[in-house]
């Protein structure tokens, strides 16, 4: 088997690693252990084949993936390396694979020593070009999309890219500045404001450079070996011991957290997922997908993250409760904002399902919310511990008391959780049968079935999905899509994580003997498994795709599985046996035609359309022109859209939130409480997704009992 021809071969040459000899460093890296990082690269090499779902080799193909994955997170934004530079490390591609098996590691220790120079360099640039100062006039432009750019031919050309990224930063400072002391009635001098502008710039750069400056040695190693791992596909990670918050850090609405969830991506700190009923959840600004590029506390000066390290960027954004944090951050579109949070308790009621009736032209809904696949793993090995599928099915049983029409499940935003809940919450739907096929890497396969009879709900039923629905969610949405016991509504796609990871200790796989001869070696996060649907296709890379496509703001943006690096593909397999449930959903084609009818009626999801299209026009223009005028109107521009939409869009679309998904340990068990309607049902009423699933249900009906 796989595994063990992997413990076979790493017993066989390990001690040819451990005697390699060490490669020089200097005094300043005296301490980092060479043998370590050689034992952590050849186990990775081996281990990684051995257990990844893709059956992927170490081989040249695989070295030229770590080599685009290492060189991003070195420079990806092209602000320190010269093209000389990259020639130079591109020497080192083709020999990754054979380095790596044989335990040997070049690429690091390079990479970090023409680092430290060119940061040294920039540093000194960037002094100067501040001291000497940098005039307000317009005329130039600068391209804000690295994949757009070269790296500089030499240091004059990357000395006016520093002049231009300076000077933007001088000009949005300076229109942060303008609207500050308009809004507190202060008199605005241009010359006075710019050279305060200016002045808070040099000092966010000189911020900058003295966090780049404590980059050590080992932390090249370590994102080499997450580039390794990450060549695998996007959700295999390599974990290092000091850096276990980087596996997608859990700020949870706590005494110290805004209750967001985040990733450092090619030197951004990115925004995964908004935890349901915490500080950014309720402020309803900060999305997934959002890039945070500085934060500041309450009033004082910003501090730029770009390049920071995750865990020193949770440092500055985690704080007491009651204090407020203001985050700066750039919009999948392009856009730019500057939202103010304030930290605080997660409120529970907010994390677990919820459900109303609603009412409209004389019939009754039921709406139902599930924010996540919760589950009291614990608990529930003794008979008790909550969990969605119970609190689901006793929202279903309370609406079927109120003489319902049909129901509406929303599972927009929802990443995933428990998939034993994705399971039985789909059995509430259906009277029994598959569900959900996971292969493993071994190629076999299991069939995870509904086997309880008994149907709770057989009535019309729609279910709300958006580009943020991910494992677990697309789990529910694609089996009662195959069964066609459902319409499926949403975007063009959900988000396509079909794929499962399991955490393994490093230090638990080289044999006892070395143990105690190294520092702890870290862990891995390996995908292993991956869901196929009923009807045999993977939910990974393409998601689901509604039966009902409706416009969201997200459309014309890239963001989803078949976006991200090293993605593992859509593939089909055999099939499960399944009955259709044919009488359900009778003439699926003419609900589509008068749903595309309704909406180039319906004025809110016009209004969504037109900006939808604004922000497709708007992520494609990365170039900016670098004058005061033209940013002030452009700010005013995307202030406007901003209003004009939320005039129409409340809630759900404003709380997108993509999710790192299918981690049991990653969701939310409430207690028991009480649920709080405040205006939550109200807030509903005027959804226009919701209001166009109450049509569909009508729809439906109409069709089932003419």
């Amino acid at each position: 088997m796989k595994n063990s021809k992997f413990l076979f071969s790493l017993l066989l040459t390990l001690a040819f690693v451990l005697s390699l000899p060490a490669a020089s460093i200097s005094d300043s890296d005296a301490t980092i252990d060479e043998k370590r990082n050689k034992l952590i690269g050849y186990m990775l090499s081996k281990q990684l084949p051995s257990i990844h779902f893709s059956d992927k080799q170490v081989d040249d193909e695989l070295a030229a993936a770590i080599f685009d994955l290492y060189l991003k997170q070195l420079d990806y934004q092209k602000r320190f390396l010269l093209k000389s530079d990259v020639e130079h490390l591109l020497r080192f591609e083709d020999s990754i694979d054979d380095n790596l098996l044989r335990g040997t590691i070049a690429l690091p220790k390079v990479g970090y020593d023409i680092m430290v120079d060119r940061i040294g360099q920039a540093e000194e640039g960037v002094t100067v070009m501040l001291e000497n100062g940098i005039d307000r006039s317009g005329g130039e432009s600068m391209e804000t999309d690295p994949e757009n750019l070269s790296f500089s031919a030499d240091r004059d050309e990357l000395e006016q890219r520093w002049h231009t990224i300076l000077k933007s930063q001088i000009m949005n400072r300076y229109l942060d500045l303008e609207e500050e002391y308009e809004a507190e009635g202060k008199p605005v001098d241009p010359d006075t404001l710019w050279a305060e502008a200016s002045e808070k710039v040099k000092k966010r750069f000189a911020d900058f450079f003295h966090r780049l400056h404590r980059e050590d040695l080992q932390d090249h190693y370590d994102r080499y070996f997450n580039a390794v791992a990450r060549a695998f596909d996007p959700h295999t990670n390599y974990m290092a011991p000091d850096r276990k918050e980087d596996f997608d850090i859990h700020m949870r609405g706590s005494l110290e957290g805004i209750g967001a969830l985040l990733r450092e991506e090619d030197g951004y700190i990115k925004v995964v997922r908004i935890i349901p009923g915490s500080a950014s959840a309720k402020e309803g600004r900060l999305q997934a997908e959002d890039i945070i590029l500085a934060v500041a506390e309450a009033d004082e000066e910003p501090v730029e993250i770009t390049d920071m390290r995750l865990r020193d960027a949770v440092r500055l954004i985690r704080g007491p409760k009651g204090t407020e944090v203001r985050l700066t951050v750039r919009k999948p579109d392009g856009s730019k904002d500057i939202i103010a949070i304030t930290r605080e308790v997660v409120q529970i009621e907010e994390t677990f399902v919820k459900h109303s009736v609603m009412e409209a032209d004389g019939k009754r809904y039921g709406y139902i919310n599930i924010p996540s696949f919760y589950r009291d793993f614990e608990k529930s090995r003794s008979g008790g511990g909550r969990n969605s599928t119970d609190d689901t099915r006793n929202a279903i049983h309370d609406l079927h008391s109120a003489g319902i029409d049909g129901i509406i499940l929303d599972l927009r935003n929802n990443g995933g959780g428990s998939l034993v809940d994705a399971v039985d919450i789909t059995g509430l739907f259906i009277d029994s049968g598959p569900v959900v096929q996971v292969k493993n890497s071994q190629g076999q396969k299991r069939v995870l079935d509904d086997n309880d009879d008994s149907l709770v709900y057989g009535g019309p039923l729609v279910v709300l999905v958006n580009q943020f629905s991910a494992s677990a969610s697309e789990i529910v949405a694609a089996a009662l899509q195959d069964y066609r016991r459902a319409v499926i509504v949403g975007g063009l796609h959900t988000h396509g994580k079909g794929t499962v990871q399991t955490i393994i200790d490093l230090n638990e796989n080289i044999p006892l003997l070395h143990l105690r001869r190294y520092d702890d070696l870290g862990a891995l996060k390996a995908t292993i498994q991956k869901f196929y649907r009923i009807d045999g296709g993977s939910t990974q890379y393409r998601g689901v795709e509604p039966d009902v496509v409706l416009p969201t703001l997200f459309q014309n943006l890239e963001s989803g599985e078949q976006y991200l690096d090293y993605s593992l593909p859509w593939d089909q397999d055999d099939p499960a046996r399944f009955r259709i449930y044919s009488d359900m959903i009778p003439d699926l084609r003419t609900i589509i035609e008068k749903s595309r009818a309704r909406v180039a009626r319906s004025e809110e999801l016009q209004a969504i359309q037109t900006e939808a299209d604004r922000s497709g026009v708007r992520s494609k223009q990365t170039i900016i022109e670098l004058d005061l005028e033209v940013m002030r109107a452009k700010r005013a521009e995307e202030k406007k859209a901003r209003e004009s939409i939320e005039n129409h869009h409340v809630i759900y679309e404003e709380d997108e939130d993509g999710r790192d998904f299918e981690d049991p340990s990653d969701t939310i068990v409430p207690p028991p409480g009480e649920q709080k309607d405040d205006d939550w049902a109200k807030k509903l009423e005027n959804d226009p997704y919701i209001v166009e699933s109450q049509m569909i249900i009508n729809d439906i009906s109409e069709l089932l009992y003419p």
